[in-house]
């Protein structure tokens, strides 16, 4: 007849290899969860660009969906929706439009100053083009012709 002590230790044995069993299993399902989620921010971040240019967009991530130029779908804010639902770019945008420097409205050339982003033609126009898709999806407004600043609304 087995011991108790021999009884806990052949148990024991059994239950560290299924510890470590589940640990790489584990491990497997993290690495492919980071895989997914990088490639589902390359689809949306080629989706807001309508398929085209992806990588020579300054900020491409528009948020969680939508059509382009549609401004409708998942990318559009909602009713306790916060910022981290976007692009990291676009929580960018949005925390400095939010910021007391954007509280009044900025135009895109001082929006890539606080950015740091290289103070050229190409890049306030590619800012341009993701600060208006943010207008459209209700994350900002635009409050003259090039001047922008945070959506102040209930949802945030």
């Amino acid at each position: 007849m087995p011991s108790v002590l021999g009884l806990l230790e052949a148990r024991e044995k059994k239950v560290l290899e299924e510890v470590a069993r589940l640990r790489e299993e584990a491990e497997r399902v993290q690495a492919a969860l980071g895989d997914a989620e990088r490639a589902l921010q390359r689809l949306a971040d080629a989706r807001c660009n309508g398929g085209r240019g992806a990588g020579r967009a300054v900020f491409r991530g528009c948020g969680a969906g939508g059509k382009r130029g549609g401004g409708g779908g998942g990318a559009g804010r909602v009713e306790g929706m916060t910022a981290s639902v976007l692009a990291p770019d676009c929580q960018r945008i949005v925390s400095v439009l939010a910021s007391d420097a954007g509280r009044e409205g900025m135009r895109c050339q001082h929006l890539a100053m606080a950015l740091d982003l290289e103070a050229v033609p190409a890049k306030f126009e590619g800012l341009r083009s993701q600060a208006k898709r943010l207008v459209e999806r209700g994350w900002a407004q635009q409050v003259l012709p090039g001047v922008f600043t945070a959506f102040a609304g209930p949802a945030d």
